[in-house]
């Protein structure tokens, strides 16, 4: 079944990235598409997802995935840079 979540980060306001959207099934199928909507950068990480699907909603992620939500967001980074160009 297919998962997804969604962060938001806003480094002026808060610590550390929340999970704004979680879910499986059709609720994650939302999500993708919602984030297509607005043209959000999207990757799949089957690990990661299995761990931000513990977190509850709108609550920062926990300092153990500060390491791998720093790779999500510099992914984002790259891709936003590519889309500039």
């Amino acid at each position: 079944m297919k998962k997804a979540a969604a962060l938001r980060y806003d480094a002026t306001k808060e610590r550390a990235p929340r999970v704004v959207a979680k879910g499986e099934g059709q609720t994650a199928e939302n999500i993708i598409k919602i984030a297509e909507l607005h043209n959000l950068p999207i990757r799949k990480d089957e690990d990661l997802i299995e761990l931000l699907s513990k977190v509850e909603l709108d609550k920062e992620v926990p300092e153990a995935l500060y390491k791998a939500v720093a790779e999500v967001f510099s992914f984002i980074y790259k891709v936003s840079k590519k889309e500039v160009r």
